[in-house]
């Protein structure tokens, strides 16, 4: 919030600016992209042919819905490709149908987001990986015992354990679960055109791409949603200079991380999420209450910044977030499932 009360004499002074001024300067904005953002890493390569039977067993696990109470879910259940890794709708819908809390963000380059979950409760990839078996809207098992009796049930999953984790006596278990699936995730980076222009191409935006990238550094945006993930790596408050349900429409607002905490002052706060292909990732907000990327643009606008955006500025924004979606990684996809132990 701190940030967001320290540019706002900076926003009013741009929103009161003419919606539709001159290009900007390709090679000026360039510079000041770079103070800002960063292009994505480069995916990890394995360094041994463990970690490489690691990346592999847990694209296997990420597509396997056997290990659910039901039989139905699997972590590709609420991260589809045609959807970015979302699922597209407000809340998640997981075991036996139930709803989870909160909506489902991309999977895609949550690697680099500094915490998980809307709330900050999960702390990495792993402890997501691994908890997510116990959630009651997710998984649904009682206990992690009983999630790897489904693999262990499953014969061609010992040999696999085995190889991605050589060292291990009993490699089925929770733990390598946690470990495999994120060592997959983190394979499921998607480099844009924006990153392409941080490199140096000032061809690969367009006019209104640009224009919308140096209206989003001038308001602002980018004190939150900037680094590499271009968001991910900070908790702020939803609704610095207005109530956020008050503009989304929502009548029962989520506490958010206060829920985790129990301290005042995180009431109202969530992570920040990646705006990485946010184009095709609504509906938008820890709550799924605003299908449209513009209005959730002027949301932002009015919440954490006090302004007021024009149809032309959010339009322009807009051009920009959707210089930000890249191509489905091209390893995400489910193998062919290993086969049910004989007799089922």
């Amino acid at each position: 919030m701190r940030k967001s009360l320290a540019i706002a004499s900076l926003c009013l002074a741009f929103a009161a600016s003419p919606a539709n001024a001159a290009p900007p300067d390709a090679k000026k904005l360039l510079a000041d992209a770079k103070e800002r953002f960063e292009a994505l890493p480069a995916i990890p390569a394995a360094k041994d042919p463990a970690s490489a039977a690691r990346v592999e067993l847990g694209r296997r696990l990420f597509f396997e819905n056997r290990v659910s109470m039901d039989g139905n879910v699997s972590c590709s259940h609420c991260h589809l490709p045609d959807k970015q890794g979302s699922d597209g709708l407000p809340k998640a819908i997981g075991v036996f149908g139930k709803e989870n809390p909160r909506n489902a963000p991309s999977i895609f380059n949550a690697a680099l987001n500094f915490r998980q979950h809307w709330r900050g409760d999960r702390e990495s990839l792993e402890d997501q990986a691994e908890k997510s078996l116990l959630g009651p809207a997710s998984f649904g098992n009682p206990d992690q015992a009983t999630a790897m009796g489904k693999l262990k049930a499953i014969p061609e999953y010992a040999g696999a354990f085995a190889k991605a984790f050589p060292d291990d006596k009993d490699p089925i278990n929770s733990k390598n679960w946690g470990l495999a699936v994120a060592a997959f995730e983190r394979t499921l980076l998607t480099p844009s055109k924006f990153d392409a222009f941080l490199a140096g191409d000032v061809t690969a935006l367009s006019a209104q791409e640009q224009t919308g990238l140096r209206k989003y550094i001038d308001l602002g945006c980018a004190s939150c949603h900037g680094g590499a993930g271009i968001g991910g790596d900070t908790f702020h408050k939803f609704g610095a200079y207005v109530d956020y349900w008050r503009e989304t429409g929502v009548s029962n607002p989520d506490k958010g991380r206060f829920d985790v905490t129990k301290d005042e002052t995180d009431l109202y706060v969530f992570k920040v999420p990646s705006l990485r292909n946010v184009a095709k990732t609504g509906p938008y907000f820890h709550d799924g209450s605003v299908a449209d990327l513009a209005k959730a643009v002027k949301v932002m606008g009015k919440t954490q910044l006090n302004v007021t955006l024009s149809d032309k500025d959010a339009a322009d924004i807009v051009a920009f977030l959707g210089a930000l979606t890249g191509p489905v990684p091209a390893n995400y996809s489910a193998p062919e499932p290993y086969p049910d132990a004989p007799g089922k």
